[in-house]
């Protein structure tokens, strides 16, 4: 089936499959610590079903990045609110480590009710702004040592950090923003020597473009208004300047006439006299 449809980009959970395997073949002694590291790096480094299906080729589970089947029938789409994320759905991922290496769970997946991760000399980015959560509680297991991680959590999500650092520490910067009616809340927990474990709260990709464009929007009303506000005073300007030189114009007009007249009574009074 992958052979079928190589080009289709694998997914995040796709990739965790693969980890999956890879991580069993170690514990059972097919695969070397450097072989795994070098499988490891990459399976998440890998774009598309051609590029995951040879790392597990020659392991006993070697289909588990087959390409799935194209369904001509969309998902249906989330309603917006956290009643809809949170599933109690079977979870993508439960565990991830990186030894001398990064892992990285971010995008659409199910975050299970505790997840478990590890760091040695390496990193990881668990980012659950787009994901779905199992149960409206759900654990952050850290361990990080010599390393670090990042807990991206999104907006509305109540965070409580319990983590326990020696020469490092745990990020307790987003402890005490009360969640929103119905959010899953997220306990951050482990143990960090000589690392840390970073907790910080962003929206998602869509929503900052969302919210880049409505305040281009307002920018542009603004812009507009000032433009019109600008025009009217222009247009008042040039009407008292009109009515300005109207009132110039009779007061020129008005002050002729009176010469005229003058004149005219001067001549007569002239005429008169001579006769």
């Amino acid at each position: 089936m992958t052979d079928d449809a190589p080009e289709l980009r694998a997914s995040d959970a796709d990739r965790e499959r693969v980890a999956e395997v890879l991580r069993d073949a170690l514990a059972e002694g097919r695969l070397d610590m450097t072989e795994f590291e070098e499988r490891l790096d990459a399976t998440y480094s890998a774009r598309t079903y051609g590029e995951l299906a040879p790392i597990t080729r020659d392991l006993p589970v070697g289909t588990v990045a087959e390409a799935p089947r194209v369904s001509m029938t969309k998902e249906p789409a989330r309603d917006g609110g956290w009643a809809g994320r949170i599933t109690r759905a079977e979870p993508s991922s439960t565990w991830a480590v990186a030894v001398m290496s990064g892992f990285q769970r971010k995008g659409r997946w199910t975050v299970p009710g505790r997840f478990n991760c590890f760091a040695f000399w390496g990193g990881g980015e668990i980012d659950l702004r787009e994901a779905d959560f199992s149960a409206g509680e759900v654990v952050i297991n850290c361990v990080a040592i010599m390393g670090g991680m990042n807990v991206v959590v999104p907006p509305g999500v109540e965070v409580i950090v319990r983590g326990i650092g020696i020469m490092g520490g745990f990020d307790h910067s987003e402890e005490g923003v009360p969640g929103d009616p119905g959010a899953p809340r997220v306990v951050v927990t482990g143990f960090a020597f000589w690392g840390g474990v970073g907790v910080e709260r962003k929206v998602t990709r869509a929503e900052r473009q969302r919210l880049k464009e409505e305040r281009r929007q307002e920018k542009l009303e603004r812009r507009a208004a000032r433009r019109e506000l600008h025009s009217a005073a222009r247009e008042d300007a040039e009407d008292a300047h009109r009515r300005m030189l109207d009132d110039h114009r009779d007061m020129l007009r008005e002050h002729r006439d009176d010469r005229r007249d003058l004149r005219r009574e001067n001549r007569d009074r002239r005429r008169h006299g001579e006769d």
